[in-house]
């Protein structure tokens, strides 16, 4: 393929190691980023690092705090703004001549749920209604077992672009025809989004529960194999109750494949957090649920699970679904619950 020009709104983790496998494809990446330090040590070293220190990147890539340079004259626009702040980032963007005219592929690879007063909205429908009209049903959703740590480094990642428009599918899907990456396209967005954001609030239970099997004579391996399978039915459960469309969604890598490897490697920030709930008594510096989210920047590290936590409380509240998993996380932030309660009640001991 060609070489082309690419913006990545956001200088997290992903966006940083989804950019370095573009660059790696000889494509030109600009990243836009909200901190001094990160734009300065991507420029002037090569490197992200505060969040993703270690990796050395291509010189393909640079970075600006200037978000309309970033989106200005791209083929292709990648948004990898945290979820709690994807609406107001949009908003700045969207009267950029390139995208008001609809010229620019738009692809999110946030994860997670936006609150709106309807209640919470998925990443596509949010952004699809700040987008000029043209964009309606036409943006793309790229997910899968993907840590940024991994695509960094070209290790093998497996991804799936999902869009109603499949012209633009393929377009993603051709342009992340990189080393290290395979991509495959779907028509159900609805079933990628919920496996990608449902998938880290499993992760918390099961970090939590991978910590407490360290010195249990209750819960091992086992334990952890019947949890996996039960937060997986929890997913396809919201997922259909959401407008999924394909069962298979649940089955591939959008489903079982990213929920795996969010809940069991090293790098997942989710399976920390559940972890860090057993060892370093972390709800301690919250009243609940409410003020975890708004104060997320103390915990050091983003849990995306404990933000969508609420939002799949809402829904299940909502549609009257079952999700004992999810429900327990949320009773377990919101402090009506301990997390060991939770696990023994759920594994019915």
């Amino acid at each position: 393929m060609s070489e082309k020009t690419v913006g990545v709104i956001g200088g997290g983790a992903w966006g940083t190691g989804l950019a370095q496998a573009l660059a790696r494809g000889n494509h030109k990446v600009q990243i836009w980023a909200l901190e001094d330090e990160v734009v300065e040590s991507i420029n002037k070293e090569h490197e992200n690092k505060k969040f993703l220190p270690g990796y050395k990147l291509s010189d393909r890539i640079t970075c600006s705090k200037d978000i309309i340079e970033v989106a200005t004259g791209k083929e292709f626009l990648i948004i990898a703004s945290p979820s709690l702040y994807l609406a107001s980032t949009l908003k700045n963007i969207v009267d950029v001549p390139n995208i008001a005219d609809g010229s620019t592929v738009i692809t999110a690879i946030t994860k997670g749920f936006v609150p709106s007063d309807k209640g919470p909205k998925l990443i596509l429908e949010t952004m699809e209604s700040i987008l000029p009209e043209v964009y309606k049903d036409c943006t793309v959703y790229v997910a899968g077992p993907s840590h940024a740590e991994e695509v960094a480094m070209g290790k093998l990642t497996g991804l799936v672009a999902a869009s109603l428009n499949p012209k633009n599918s393929i377009r993603v899907r051709e342009l992340l025809r990189v080393p290290g990456l395979m991509v495959f396209s779907s028509f159900d967005v609805v079933g990628v989004q919920i496996c990608a954001a449902a998938k880290n609030v499993i992760a918390c239970v099961y970090g939590a529960l991978d910590a407490i099997a360290e010195n249990s004579t209750v819960f091992g391996d086992n334990a952890e194999s019947l949890l996996l399978a039960a937060g997986l039915n929890e997913i396809q459960t919201i997922g259909f109750a959401m407008g999924a469309t394909h069962a298979e969604t649940f089955t591939s890598i959008s489903g079982v494949g990213d929920l795996d490897v969010t809940c069991k490697s090293k790098y997942g920030r989710n399976r920390r957090f559940g972890q860090d709930l057993i060892k370093t008594d972390m709800l301690s510096k919250f009243k609940d649920i409410d003020d975890l989210i708004a104060n997320v920047g103390k915990i050091g590290y983003l849990p995306e699970g404990a933000i969508a936590c609420k939002y799949v409380h809402e829904i299940a509240e909502k549609k009257d679904l079952k999700l004992p998993l999810c429900d327990g996380l949320y009773k377990i932030l919101n402090k009506e619950t301990t997390i060991e309660n939770t696990l023994y009640q759920l594994m019915h001991l």
